[in-house]
């Protein structure tokens, strides 16, 4: 990337890719503008600073290595090179994350119904519908699976499905939270229709900041992405 500002393609987030009501899915949205960044290869860094909101063109400027997207005239979201190597999460089964699914938290109380990722009240072939139960905790952490049936491949998609399993295995449970930053690194493309293990670490809290780390594995056990994110715990009048 240059070093010198310049004007990119606007970014939008479209109203499908929601997470709380009303803006955009943070893993969606922060995949959206990773895929504006030449890391060769690596993992990307994208901090969310503001709710990215849906259905509006966002003005993206790059300057010295950092690409911002504008709203409101405040950035909204930024992106660079991650700094160092991700770790992502040790896998289960197929059948473990199957059994996992039933578990899932949200099926009995969701703050985020409508997410594109983890919401409950979207239907078949419209959200992911990635529900992240409880599993054998790793290395005494918590640890969540659930599965995940590829459709739609695009970076922005993926991202998005490494994304929630985070905020459950940090208890989304018993508080709420949004994405505040999140590095990632997809390895390869999904297989379409076929069935992938998603998984999610916590791995560990500074006051209303949570840490935790995902990854997609496909059928044979290869790793597809993996993530670390930021978690921001919120109070839920925010959103009322």
């Amino acid at each position: 990337m240059s070093t010198s500002a310049s004007t990119l393609a606007p970014l939008v987030v479209p109203a499908r890719f929601n997470g709380p009501a009303g803006s955009g899915n943070g893993g969606w949205s922060a995949g959206a503008l990773a895929a504006y960044v030449d890391a060769t290869g690596g993992p990307v860094e994208v901090t969310l600073r503001q709710p990215p909101p849906l259905d509006t063109a966002m003005e993206v400027v790059e300057e010295d290595g950092v690409l911002t997207a504008v709203h409101g005239g405040a950035p909204a979201l930024s992106a660079r090179p991650a700094p160092g190597a991700l770790q992502g999460v040790a896998g289960v089964s197929i059948a473990e994350a199957r059994a996992a699914a039933t578990r899932y938290p949200g099926l009995a109380q969701h703050p985020f119904p409508t997410c594109f990722t983890c919401g409950t009240d979207r239907a078949e072939g419209d959200g992911l519908r990635i529900f992240p139960g409880p599993v054998e905790p790793l290395d005494g952490l918590p640890r969540v699976a659930a599965t995940w049936v590829a459709a739609d491949t695009d970076l922005p998609v993926v991202w998005a499905a490494l994304d929630c399993a985070g905020a459950w295995a940090a208890d989304m449970e018993d508080r709420m939270m949004v994405l505040g930053r999140m590095s990632a690194e997809v390895l390869r493309t999904p297989v379409p229709g076929e069935e992938h293990v998603v998984v999610g670490l916590a791995r560990g809290s500074e006051g209303r900041k949570h840490r935790t780390a995902t990854s997609v594995i496909d059928a044979r056990g290869e790793v597809v992405g993996r993530a670390e994110q930021v978690w921001i715990e919120v109070s839920p009048e925010a959103f009322a």
